[in-house]
């Protein structure tokens, strides 16, 4: 019965009813073909004086068109053997049409249709449910896709275009083919049964989307990203629960990475009443193990890694650090405060923080550096671009007078934005010849080119990709990670049953994965950084830093382990 409804619905499209008409005018020119020839057939036979039956000018008609020519029947005179060639030739030339369209048309075209059916849905399977959809894939939804496989969370992306979609299938993508302004197209979707929907595309699209998508799905979250402020009400008017603007995000987050001239500590995310925070290597520190320096006696505070010429290194008791590195500081408030007391210094402001790029992420970077009290220089070179003359200098990051304008030698940071990749790498390589000692912050647009930009001499890079990513997943659920910077995150797991009853010294966490334990919650209370002594129970979590090895070899050690608790970056 499956199959007898597939065929009357394969019958019933509207391109097989058009192949079948031009199927049967083919067949019908063949019969007219074969009743000619083979008419003519029989008068030229009776010319030659010869006498065939009607059945065998048939044969000997489809014979000759088939180009098979037994030889068992032939003509004497010239003018039989020219009507032999005449049958010869318009039979293998209708033969080499229907044939081919036959089998082209009911059979080739069918099974592709059905492979790519198979490939790139029009509708996902009914009893689908808590999956994300996503609106096409970008950078962003790569680094988000990354984190929806490791946590085993279904998605699919829809795409308009079928070529488009079975190229991203062969990549390895779940994709369904449907157009984005069509509310059939997120039904057929389960956009109704879905966890979240994302879309990153042009904000004109993501307000249609947006609005096509609460039409049949009012109640499932829904996140899109804005280009311009003046998009972020129409998006919310729209039926957006949340909307992002990436471009401020990624440039107050690169803001952030800038270490404060007086060594205090700078929060970079919150994890709860748990703060993370980056601050220089305090000069009393420089050249001593951590376990000498009495860091956690002093102020309470963990120190989960350590940054030293963009490599991040787990931080151990034995960990030396150097004058290039930069710690990642765990604790509350008050032990911030506690650090800033025992290590800030007295340090004048010093020269501004040199900007290349006046892009949105720039322009964001250098109005998070004002609102610290910092001074900066925006160097770009379309003169369109510049919003205030005071902090801009026009130019060529990549010469040398437009730098020294800027005050390249004398600069504290150099915060590189701009959106080509390429040129982030060479001006970083640049900017860390002419300063070893300044600080390189960049920026990141796609994720493969993180370790480039470290190799390039940056101390920090934060990926658009992955900001972007991380913050759509931070929206999913209640299930989040928190991302300090690009291969640095901070994350909440149940206690495993293995390390229930031992005490956080026994677990010997660090060790076998590289994370360290910056908190523990138990009762629904968090206890930021808990003395080595503290026993782990099973209804309690962990919170842990680490870096994505370190929490993938974490997951790997303990695989009842699962990412659990909202974290927020700053």
């Amino acid at each position: 019965m499956k199959s007898l409804g597939f065929i009357l619905s394969y019958l019933s499209a509207g391109q097989t009813r058009r192949n079948l008409r031009i199927l049967a005018t083919l067949l019908a020119l063949l019969v007219a073909m074969v009743t000619i020839f083979s008419t003519a057939f029989h008068e030229i036979m009776e010319y030659e004086g010869q006498r065939h039956s009607w059945p065998t000018a048939v044969y000997w008609t489809l014979v000759t068109m088939s180009t098979l020519g037994f030889g068992d029947i032939t003509f004497r005179s010239d003018l039989g053997r020219l009507f032999s060639v005449i049958v010869l030739m318009s039979g293998s030339a209708f033969i080499l049409v229907l044939l081919p369209f036959t089998f082209i048309q009911f059979m080739f075209v069918p099974w592709m249709e059905a492979r790519a059916q198979s490939r790139a849905p029009r509708a996902l399977p009914k009893d689908l449910g808590g999956h994300v959809l996503l609106t096409g894939i970008s950078e962003i939804e790569e680094s988000l896709i990354e984190r929806l496989n490791r946590a085993s969370i279904p998605y699919y992306a829809i795409i308009p275009d079928l070529g488009e979609a079975l190229k991203l299938h062969d990549l390895g993508f779940r994709v369904m083919v449907g157009a984005l302004d069509d509310p059939a197209t997120f039904c057929a979707a389960g956009a109704d049964r879905a966890a979240l929907v994302a879309t990153t595309l042009a904000d004109t699209t993501n307000t249609n989307i947006a609005f096509t998508v609460q039409e049949i799905a009012e109640d499932v979250p829904l996140v899109a990203t804005a280009n311009s402020a003046a998009a972020v009400d129409i998006l919310q008017l729209a039926g957006c629960n949340e909307v992002l603007q990436l471009g401020e995000m990624l440039g107050e987050a690169l803001a952030r990475r800038v270490l404060a001239p007086d060594g205090r500590s700078q929060v970079i995310g919150e994890f709860g009443d748990l703060l993370i925070a980056e601050a220089q290597a305090p000069p009393a520190m420089v050249g001593k193990p951590l376990v000498d320096s009495g860091l956690r006696a002093r102020t309470g505070l963990v120190v989960g890694g350590v940054w030293d010429k963009g490599r991040l290194e787990v931080a151990r008791p034995t960990t030396v650090p150097t004058v290039t590195s930069t710690f990642v500081l765990a604790g509350t408030r008050s032990h911030l405060d506690a650090y800033d007391d025992a290590f800030a210094t007295q340090r004048q402001p010093e020269a501004p923080v040199i900007i290349i790029g006046g892009g949105r992420v720039g322009r964001s970077a250098g109005r998070a550096l004002a609102a610290a009290g910092m001074r900066y220089w925006i160097i770009e070179q379309q003169e369109s671009r510049v919003r205030d003359p005071a902090t801009y200098v026009v130019g060529d990051a990549a010469d040398l007078a437009v730098l020294q304008r800027a005050g390249i030698h004398e600069a504290p940071s150099v915060i590189v934005t701009t959106h080509d990749d390429d040129i982030n790498v060479y001006l970083t390589i640049y900017c860390r010849r002419l300063r070893p000692d300044v600080q390189i912050i960049a920026r990141a647009r796609l994720d493969r080119n993180v370790s480039t930009l470290h190799r390039a001499g940056a101390d920090a890079v934060l990926s658009y990709a992955a900001t972007g990513g991380n913050a759509i997943w931070n929206l999913l659920s209640d299930d989040n990670t928190l991302q300090l910077a690009q291969g640095l995150d901070v994350f909440r797991v149940p206690v495993p049953r293995e390390l229930v009853g031992k005490t956080i010294e026994q677990s010997h966490v660090r060790d076998a994965t590289g994370c360290t334990v910056v908190g523990v919650v138990a009762r629904g209370q968090l206890y930021a950084n808990p003395k080595p002594d503290v026993a782990l129970s099973a209804d309690a979590e962990l919170v842990l830093i680490g870096d994505d090895q370190s929490e993938q070899r974490f997951l790997a050690r303990f695989p009842g382990a699962t990412t659990r608790g909202r974290a927020t970056a700053r």
